[in-house]
């Protein structure tokens, strides 16, 4: 089994403090180089754009009860070059870096090539950098850059046409990165038709906006021929997972070049054992053989001696969760959450690893959950990865 740490620097009010960006971000750095100390293998670092508390400004709030900002980092590149330099053998990934706000697939693909054009400069630099891409947690990141509906038709199909625009972002983006250059003419249009359409009277809908059965999106981007710079960029020292729950997305990825997926520990075992049975027979043949240390999923750890104080602090993190997104505190989803959790001293979270997860599954570790107490969290690092850890060895 593999262990990463996931890491959320989300600044919210916890039992009445609200650290300031500064300790925020020196609360990251310290544990992410206490991971490196400890062995631990990527420290995934959740990416976010655009200030909730701004957002809830506005008509449709995504999330109007949440205090403070759901995450600091915006660019994980930059976060990166601090880090591979405070430490010696952590890998950094995004989780998850949103390739359509912030310029579109372009520039994202343009920056990496950068970063890792300066990566490599590091004298016996190997380590490599994690990109987790997807297309936002939240529109309103994505709206200022234009990605919205621009018609009626396009409002009326914008439940399954935003899943469209993420496969066009996907191409330009994984194309530019591995060094192709074209025109956006040479991307196959997106077609909406009935059997995209699920939930009753969607289709017909649209349909009553058009006079076609196959109905031609233009594109999102659209562009000349180009080609991104630096060219000669060392893409062995790149690593690409998806983070989208759509098998069709997942395997369309993988014409371009090898790509991962992200999934929860909540994700049922049955859609789990699936992907990885399509990713088996579809994952890109430059990235050799798949395995399952290509799907890293999320897990919540609250670790404490004290099994009881353990339970506590996660019911307690849960409460605060769930009123924070959505106004009200639902009994059994904090329960569940709980239940997914991994809850316990040692040897209780030794056992719940054994008895729901694969020897082989590779976990990003989620310790800062609701949790602004750097030495708390410090704490529990060290004790998963000393007294836990082990036992899942080789």
């Amino acid at each position: 089994m593999r262990f990463d740490v996931f890491f959320s620097i989300c600044q919210t009010p916890v039992d009445g403090y609200t650290p300031s960006e500064r300790v925020m971000l020196e609360n990251f750095f310290s544990q992410a180089i206490l991971a490196d100390e400890l062995g631990v293998g990527t420290a995934w670092v959740a990416e976010t754009h655009l200030s909730c508390q701004t957002q809830k400004q506005n008509p449709g709030a995504v999330i109007p009860h949440f205090e403070g900002e759901i995450g600091l980092n915006t660019d994980i590149l930059q976060v990166a070059h601090l880090l591979f330099a405070r430490t010696k053998k952590i890998h950094v990934g995004s989780a998850i870096r949103n390739i359509q706000c912030n310029g579109g697939p372009i520039a994202h693909a343009e920056a990496i090539r950068t970063f890792l054009t300066l990566h490599s400069l590091g004298k016996n630099e190997s380590r490599q950098l994690d990109i987790g891409f997807a297309s936002g947690r939240f529109p309103f990141s994505n709206i200022p850059y234009g990605v919205r509906p621009r018609n009626e038709l396009e409002l009326a199909a914008w439940p399954v046409l935003k899943g469209k625009i993420f496969q066009e972002a996907t191409e330009i983006f994984l194309r530019f990165l591995k060094g192709e250059e074209f025109a956006a003419k040479n991307i196959p249009p997106k077609v909406l038709k009935s059997s995209d359409f699920r939930k009753p009277g969607e289709w017909e809908k649209v349909r009553s906006l058009s006079s076609t059965d196959a109905i031609e999106i233009p594109p999102f981007w659209n562009f000349d021929q180009v080609g991104v710079i630096p060219k000669e960029s060392p893409l062995e020292l790149l690593r690409l997972t998806i983070g989208c729950h759509d098998l069709e997305t997942q395997i369309f990825a993988n014409r371009f070049m090898p790509c991962g997926v992200f999934n929860l520990s909540i994700t049922p075992a049955p859609q789990i054992e699936a992907t990885h049975e399509a990713m088996q027979k579809n994952f890109h043949p430059a990235g050799g053989a798949w395995t399952r240390a290509h799907m890293p999923r999320t897990v919540l750890v609250f670790l404490d001696s004290n099994r009881v104080l353990a339970r506590e602090k996660a019911e307690k993190a849960m409460s605060n969760y769930w009123r924070a997104i959505e106004g009200t505190l639902d009994p059994e989803k904090v329960r569940n959450a709980v239940d997914n959790a991994l809850v316990g001293d040692a040897a209780e979270i030794t056992e719940e690893l054994r008895r729901r997860f694969h020897p082989n599954d590779r976990l990003m570790l989620w310790f800062d959950f609701n949790n602004h107490d750097n030495a708390d969290v410090s704490r529990a690092m060290r004790e998963f990865m000393e007294k836990v850890a082990p036992h899942f060895a080789g």
